[in-house]
């Protein structure tokens, strides 16, 4: 089984990255940083884990190209696609008068970005007998239960739950699941140290998006394995 994961050098798609190929998927980690990625992923095969790094600039077309390009080479199949990559948990910006910069690449990244990348890896995707693809997003982008305040990434991430439920609706008759995974509160870079998850416990939900059975859900808002609000 063949797994990629953006943004996935460090944090949460790391770890992610770590608990896929522990249950022997051949895992794709990408990233912008070649230097770190490439330290990263010996890092991992040193541990006998089969991971390999392919440089992904996730806003930028001739990348995600490239990396297809790659996949296909490499693999010709991909069985798991994990839009993990993501910017701008904006605390200090104010929707009456946002920093049209934070906006701008928060829609990019965390929207658009994994908009092209999985239709780019459609036809990989359409290989697999068992495809899986995972939306990282976040209680911060449900209607419902949002408050106030962050609002380039809050709104950013609602735009990725409504993508996942147009996919999943689009790929049911293909039988690929896709779903949307709140990974909670969780102790990386974004979320800060005083958040009360670790990040083993935020990819253990992605990780259980990622590898459903057949008979599982598609086109859901999950945390931990359980339905939140849209």
């Amino acid at each position: 089984m063949i797994a990629l994961v953006t943004g996935a050098y460090r944090g949460l798609g790391l770890e992610t990255v770590k608990q896929l190929a522990e249950m022997n998927y051949t895992v794709v980690l990408t990233g912008r940083k070649d230097s770190v990625g490439l330290e990263v992923t010996h890092s991992l095969n040193a541990q006998n884990l089969d991971v390999h790094y392919h440089h992904l600039d996730v806003n930028s077309d001739e990348s995600i190209q490239q990396l297809a390009e790659f996949m296909q080479r490499k693999f010709g199949v991909l069985d798991v696609l994990v839009n993990n990559a993501a910017v701008h948990y904006d605390m200090g910006n104010n929707v009456a008068e946002p920093s049209w910069t934070i906006v701008n690449e928060a829609v990019s990244t965390n929207f658009i970005a994994p908009w092209k990348l999985t239709s780019a890896l459609l036809p990989l995707l359409k290989k697999s007998s068992h495809a899986r693809i995972v939306n990282v997003s976040s209680g911060a982008g449900s209607l419902q239960d949002v408050t106030p305040g962050t609002p380039a990434y809050s709104t950013t991430k609602a735009a990725l739950n409504m993508l996942t439920i147009q996919f999943a609706g689009a790929l049911k008759a293909h039988g690929i699941k896709v779903n949307a995974v709140c990974p909670g509160w969780v102790r990386t870079d974004m979320g800060g140290q005083a958040a009360p998850r670790s990040v083993q416990e935020g990819a253990k939900g992605i990780v259980w998006a990622a590898t459903l059975p057949d008979n599982g859900p598609t086109g859901g808002f999950f945390r931990d394995g359980k339905p939140i609000h849209w």
